[in-house]
C-alpha cells in the first residue's frame, strides 16, 4: 500500500522472492514509478484502494506515510492480516549487518556522516530507510556487507522482527504527536523499538544528555552492550566533549578530535560526530580514517546549508527543519546577527523554547506560511520587525532588506512545508532560486 520509494522496493523485493504482488495507492503515482511497475509485470491501481482485492493478502507492506487510522488500515486490521513496514520485509532477505539510526532531529546527518566514515574506510556499505533508494529495492539489488539505515518512528511502528546489530538514538523531543494520539509515550516507545531484539552481541549508541532518553533507559531492559555520549559529562565506554573543546572517544581505545577540526559545526553536530565516530571505532576502522573523514564531511541538502553571500549577508538553507527542536539547533548555531525565516503547517508547535534564542541572535522574522498567527503572537515585542511572506521569492526580499552586512538570512521554518510547497525539499530549492536571482 503506497506507490512511493518504499513501496516499489518493496514490489521489487517480493516480486524477486516468488510474491504474487499487488500494489495500490490512494493517490496518483509517479510516472517513473509505474514504468517500474509495468516493468515488473505486477498488478498496480491508483486513485483507489480496491479493499476486496488487498482483503485477499496474505502480507501487507504499507508505506510510512499512511497512519494506522486509515480506514483502510482499520479495516485490514479487523480482518487479522499482518501489515508491516518495508525495513521489516527487507530484514527478511538481508544478510548484511545494519546500523540503524533513529531521533527527532539529526538522524540525516548522522547517517550520511556514518555512512561517509564506512564508505572512505573501504567498507562495501549501503545507505537507505528514510534516505535514498529504498532498502528492499537494495537488497534485491545489491550486495552489501553493511547498511546504514536512518529510520523514523513511522518505519518503527512496522517493524517486528527486525534487528539493528549498531542501535543509534539521537535525541527524543515532541513530534508527529498527531500520529500518537497526542501522547508523549506513545512516541517515546515508537523510538525504542529500534533496540527491540538486540542481544548481548550489538551495541546500543545514544544520547546521555537527553532527560527523555535517561529517564526511559532507567525503565527498560537492555540487552546490547551500552555507548552513550555526552557533551557534559565524562563517559567511560562511550565518547564525550572534553574541557579541552576536544571529543574524546572511549571503545576499546582512546580516540580524540578537536571540535574545532570537524567539517559539522554547532554542539548538536558534536553529538552527531561522536555518534558516527563511537560507531566507527565499534567497527576498528582505524583512527586515522576517523578522523579524516569526520573533517571532510560535507552536509546534507537542505541541512544548514550555505547557499551564498551576497553584499555581505550570508544566507543559509535550513528547510529540512520541520520542528522546533530542529529550529532550535540552527538558532543556536547561528555566530552573526539573524534574519530568521520562519513558519508553514504548525504540528502543534511551543514557540516558548526558542525565545531565549531570539532574544539573542535574531534581529527580525519573515512570517513564510498561510496561518502566521501563532508565530506572531510568541515573538511579538521580541523583535523589531515582524513581516509575513507569500512566496520563497518574496521571503528572500525581506531577507536582503531586513538584513546589512556580516549578517544573516537563515531559512529554518519549524513547521511542515504543505500550505505553500509539495515538500520541504521544493521549499529549500526555491528559497535557494530565489537567492541566486538577487
Amino acid at each position: 500500500m503506497g506507490a512511493g520509494e518504499s513501496g516499489i522496493g518493496t514490489a521489487i523485493l517480493a516480486k524477486k522472492h516468488g510474491w504474487n504482488v499487488f500494489v495500490s495507492d490512494f493517490g496518483a503515482i509517479n510516472e517513473k514509478f509505474k514504468e517500474a511497475l509495468e516493468e515488473l509485470n505486477v498488478e498496480w491501481e491508483e486513485g483507489k484502494h480496491n479493499m476486496d482485492r488487498i482483503l485477499q493478502s496474505d502480507l501487507i507492506v504499507k508505506s510510512p506515510g499512511i497512519p494506522d487510522t486509515a480506514k483502510s488500515i482499520v479495516q485490514i486490521k479487523s480482518k487479522n492480516i499482518q501489515v508491516i513496514s518495508e525495513i521489516e520485509f527487507a530484514g527478511y532477505y538481508n544478510t548484511a549487518k545494519t546500523i540503524c539510526i533513529t531521533g527527532s532531529n539529526g538522524k540525516t546527518t548522522t547517517a550520511m556522516l556514518t555512512h561517509h566514515i564506512l564508505k572512505n574506510a573501504g567498507i562495501n556499505v549501503g545507505l537507505a530507510g528514510n534516505i535514498g533508494d529504498s532498502f528492499a529495492k537494495q537488497v534485491a539489488e545489491e550486495n552489501f556487507d553493511w547498511y546504514v539505515l536512518e529510520l523514523s518512528s513511522f518505519q518503527l511502528d512496522d517493524m517486528f522482527e527486525f534487528k539493528a546489530d549498531i542501535a543509534m538514538l539521537m535525541n527524543i523531543t515532541p513530534d508527529h504527536l498527531d500520529r500518537y494520539d497526542y501522547n508523549m509515550q506513545n512516541y517515546v516507545n515508537s523510538k525504542f523499538r529500534l533496540i527491540q531484539n538486540q542481544t548481548k552481541n550489538d551495541w546500543f549508541i545514544y544520547n546521555n544528555d537527553d532527560p527523555i532518553i535517561q529517564k526511559e533507559i532507567q525503565k527498560r531492559t537492555i540487552n546490547a552492550q551500552q555507548a552513550p555520549f555526552s557533551l557534559t559529562s565524562q563517559i567511560n565506554q562511550g565518547g564525550y566533549l572534553d574541557s579541552k573543546q576536544q571529543i574524546t572517544i572511549n571503545i576499546k581505545d582512546n580516540f580524540t578530535m578537536s571540535i574545532h577540526d570537524l567539517a559539522l559545526k554547532g554542539k548538536h553536530n558534536a553529538q552527531n560526530s561522536l555518534a558516527s565516530g563511537i560507531a566507527s571505532r565499534i567497527l576498528e576502522i582505524r583512527k586515522d580514517a576517523v578522523r579524516e573523514s569526520l573533517g571532510d564531511f560535507v552536509n546534507v541538502e537542505h541541512r544548514l546549508e550555505f547557499v551564498a553571500k551576497v553584499h555581505g549577508i550570508e544566507f543559509i538553507n535550513d528547510s529540512k527543519a520541520t520542528n522546533v527542536n530542529s529550529t532550535w539547533f540552527a538558532l543556536e548555531s547561528m555566530e552573526n546577527p539573524t534574519v530568521w525565516i520562519v513558519g508553514g503547517v504548525d504540528k502543534g508547535n511551543d514557540y516558548e523554547e526558542l525565545s531565549a534564542l531570539v532574544d539573542d541572535k535574531v534581529k527580525a522574522i519573515i512570517c513564510l506560511g498561510e496561518n502566521n498567527g501563532k508565530i506572531i503572537d510568541a515573538f511579538q515585542g521580541k523583535v523589531e520587525n515582524i513581516v509575513e511572506a507569500a512566496s520563497a521569492l518574496e521571503a528572500v526580499a525581506y531577507g536582503y532588506r531586513l538584513a546589512k552586512k556580516g549578517d544573516t538570512v537563515l531559512l529554518s521554518p519549524a513547521c511542515a512545508s504543505f500550505d505553500l510547497f509539495e515538500n520541504y525539499e521544493e521549499r529549500g530549492n526555491e528559497f535557494k532560486k530565489a537567492v541566486r536571482s538577487l
